[in-house]
């Protein structure tokens, strides 16, 4: 069996989009990683710069910022999303529209959550995050 421990995404501003998340989930830094050398197999090498983000307390689900100070990268966020969920979709959305980011779809009512709610928003890179809210337990 296996899960998805952290998530990598490209951005072009390390310090930036740190504290854009940590704003906006309340995540906080477990660690920075800088000019990190990458061999590869075909004996060649680049430099990253990283920054980890998680919750409070817990080591699991990691969000991981990339950076690539030494080459020319596009950081475009096509074909990336990144699902949060929350205690309180309404709430994120207007901390990530007030943090800079922005909101593609207010947190709604979606069919594939049957009492739940779904957001769409973007980040200073234009990576896709989405915030569900999973229905409330009476």
């Amino acid at each position: 069996m296996a899960k998805l421990g952290f998530t990598g995404i490209g951005v072009s501003n390390l310090k930036k989009s740190s504290d854009f998340y940590q704003k906006i989930l309340d995540l906080e830094e477990k660690g920075t990683y800088e000019n990190v050398e990458i061999d590869l197999q075909d004996d060649s090498n680049f430099h990253i710069d990283e920054i980890v983000l998680g919750e409070k307390g817990s080591d699991e689900n990691l969000l991981i910022l990339m950076n690539w100070p030494d080459e020319e990268r596009s950081y475009d966020g096509l074909n990336v999303k990144i699902v949060f969920a929350v205690d309180d979709a309404k709430i994120t959305m207007d901390l990530i529209r007030n943090n800079g980011g922005t909101v593609d779809r207010e947190a709604l009512p979606h069919y594939t959550i049957e009492g739940g709610l779904v957001g769409l928003a973007r980040d200073f890179d234009n990576n896709v995050i989405e915030i569900v809210q999973w229905p409330k337990e009476n």
